[in-house]
């Protein structure tokens, strides 16, 4: 009996576990401009910002998160919504999922 019971709370575990984790991951669809000449097709991320300021227009149907940090970190001082536009004196990246 106790076998059957420690068979099944695994079963259980397992069936929960497989309900919890997340989706895979997907790239925006659309295109991500970052002035003066990059451009990212279907964008999924980080991008660096290459010259100052960050000039950002966003073609997507998700939203583009500007980060006052290298490589998408510190603070997040602008969301960008599809088909929004933004000139960041402070951005240094951009992150879109």
């Amino acid at each position: 009996m106790r076998r059957l019971a420690t068979a099944l709370g695994t079963l259980a575990t397992a069936g929960i576990m497989t309900l919890s984790l997340p989706g895979t991951a997907s790239a925006a669809n659309g295109q991500l401009f970052i002035a003066p000449d990059t451009t990212i097709r279907n964008p999924s991320g980080c991008y660096e910002a290459p010259v100052f300021p960050l000039i950002l227009r966003n073609q997507t149907n998700a939203s583009a998160l500007v980060h006052d940090g290298a490589n998408c970190t510190g603070r997040v001082i602008a969301v960008v919504p599809p088909g929004g536009r933004t000139t960041q004196e402070f951005g240094r990246s951009v992150s879109i999922k």
